[in-house]
């Protein structure tokens, strides 16, 4: 099949990694959304279809004078510091068919930084 626009060659990825990535009760999927100027991201227990902990750049993260990549790393302490809360210790990284670099990255050495391995 012929990748027509951007966003059918995410979807084929994001399908991609999906396949082989699913959240369980004792290790729960850590995934992230990027957008033009927030990240979210959530961790989820795939078994029962429910959202354990979110954080996002909207809520908790004061953004001035901060780049996109220091919010993001921000975001991922902040869900790090929730899910070690909630006794969540290991999770599975979903990055969600976005390139591992950048923000994305930076989530996930902010979460691994405050002691949520992967």
């Amino acid at each position: 099949m012929k990748v027509k626009t951007k966003q059918d060659a995410k979807l084929r990825r994001k399908l991609r990694v999906r396949r082989n990535i699913s959240g369980t009760p004792e290790r729960p999927r850590l995934t992230v959304c990027r957008t033009l100027n927030q990240v979210y991201s959530q961790i989820i227990d795939d078994e029962k279809g429910i959202t354990l902990v979110s954080a996002s750049s909207m809520k908790g993260v004061d953004k001035a004078g901060m780049k996109k990549t220091d919010v993001a790393k921000e975001v991922g302490r902040m869900i790090a510091r929730k899910a070690l809360e909630k006794g969540i210790k290991d999770v599975v990284f979903d990055r969600g068919g976005l390139l591992y670099h950048g923000r994305i990255k930076a989530v996930a050495e902010g979460a691994r930084d405050e002691g949520l391995n992967f």
